[in-house]
């Protein structure tokens, strides 16, 4: 198996081979197809391709070690791809949404659309194949490399996906049924444009929590207590502050120790519960540890 960055780019790379694969085969479906919903995909698919590129940059930026300048690393480069990415997906639903909405408007005024051809059923359903695959091959590794600007980048191909099978519905209901019923083509680039814009939003709503350094769930803070607990010498554990730094995480704690152990065995059992913490967070992860003495029992 390889590095973390070498398996980020092998299948940030066969991501975006099929992006171009697809990219050309949608723009030439969507203008010999008549088809304003698959033309609108092949848009998406040229987002797709560019959101690679931008993973690929970041996630390099974001792998350099601490510096000088960079004392906790250059983690956030990958919650700032992230957030271009949430941005290109908003940019995307809103050119969806757009061009749906005109040729449905165009449909409420009277004017009859022409049917989409064949050729962008065809391109739809291969669309949906391709980058349904990518999507869980991409998420696959992002959760054993924890890369959420990996994550982020395999939502953008599930969107795709949704985007794709949003217009082989529209498309093929508007070629079953005939030009009647073209209209199935721009409401399905609509509906599929609002599908698009919640993934989005989630996406924007974590990289703003970590730019804004925003406290981890407190289910995960719950448990890094427990973990620290484990250790029998701790009697109080406070000032506990955590954050997200792109793929690692930043634990700060107040912790009691007795106060007639000496230097050493503190040092003992801090060390002890960093390994502990390490263990169960990644070896990456960043720890401080303010040790206190046990306060003595209060005499009434």
């Amino acid at each position: 198996m390889g590095t973390r960055d070498q398996r980020i780019y092998k299948v940030t790379l066969t991501g975006s081979i099929v992006n171009m694969v697809l990219l050309v085969l949608k723009f030439t479906a969507g203008v010999l197809g008549n088809s304003v919903a698959m033309i609108a995909d092949a848009v998406h698919s040229l987002t797709d391709f560019i959101t690679d590129i931008v993973v690929l940059a970041f996630v390099r930026l974001s792998s350099k070690p601490a510096d000088q300048d960079h004392d906790y690393g250059h983690g956030k480069y990958e919650t700032i791809a992230t957030s271009i990415i949430g941005m290109a997906l908003i940019l995307v639903a809103g050119m969806l949404g757009w061009k749906g909405a005109q040729k449905i408007i165009l449909v409420i005024q009277g004017q009859q659309l022409e049917s989409p051809g064949i050729i962008a059923l065809v391109a739809a359903v291969a669309s949906i194949v391709l980058k349904e695959w990518v999507f869980r091959i991409t998420r696959k590794v992002a959760h054993e490399v924890n890369s959420q600007a990996l994550e982020a980048n395999a939502w953008h191909h599930r969107s795709d996906a949704l985007s794709s099978i949003g217009t082989a519905i529209g498309i093929g209901g508007a070629v079953a049924l005939g030009q009647n019923w073209a209209v199935l083509d721009p409401i399905a680039a609509l509906i599929v444009s609002v599908l698009i814009f919640v993934t989005a939003f989630r996406l924007l709503r974590q990289a703003s929590g970590e730019l804004l350094e925003e406290s981890l769930p407190k289910e995960t803070e719950d448990k890094i207590i427990q973990t620290v607990y484990r250790d029998p010498m701790v009697s109080d554990i406070h000032n506990l502050h955590t954050r997200r730094i792109g793929s690692i995480i930043a634990i700060e704690m107040h912790l009691r120790l007795p106060g007639d152990i000496s230097l050493t065995e503190s040092h003992t059992h801090a060390t002890q519960i960093e390994k502990a913490l390490k263990q169960e967070y990644g070896a990456g992860t960043h720890i401080m540890l303010h040790i206190e003495p046990k306060k003595p029992e209060q005499t009434i």
